[in-house]
């Protein structure tokens, strides 16, 4: 069993920017959406890191902030924090996508 580091990691990312959303802004919204979705993407982690072909919480988690946050970052223009979540967001759709293609689910 490997732990899924880069996953954590990016749960924490998601997670710490809604706190600093609401810090700087006060924006609820923001932190109830950072830590709804740093919270699955955190599961989802913990997912990957029992069963490594256990990725669908993951990816459907950084698959929608990366729509969301790209649609974000479409309108405005601002790097922080649409952009920065947004890339984050794809570079983990990538990871998730190879990891689905490089180990085949077993049929039965």
């Amino acid at each position: 069993m490997s732990v899924d580091w880069i996953g954590y990691g990016y749960a924490t990312l998601v997670a710490s920017g809604g706190v600093v959303g609401y810090v700087k802004a006060g924006s609820v919204p923001s932190l109830a959406a950072g830590l709804l979705f740093g919270g699955l993407a955190g599961f989802g982690a913990y997912q990957i890191s029992n069963d490594p072909n256990n990725v669908w919480v993951s990816l459907a988690t950084s698959g929608a902030l990366s729509a969301i946050m790209g649609k974000r970052f479409y309108g405005s223009r601002k790097f922080m924090p649409a952009g920065l979540m947004a890339g984050a967001s794809l570079l983990m759709v990538g990871k998730l996508s190879l990891a689905l293609l490089r180990k085949p689910a077993v049929s039965s």
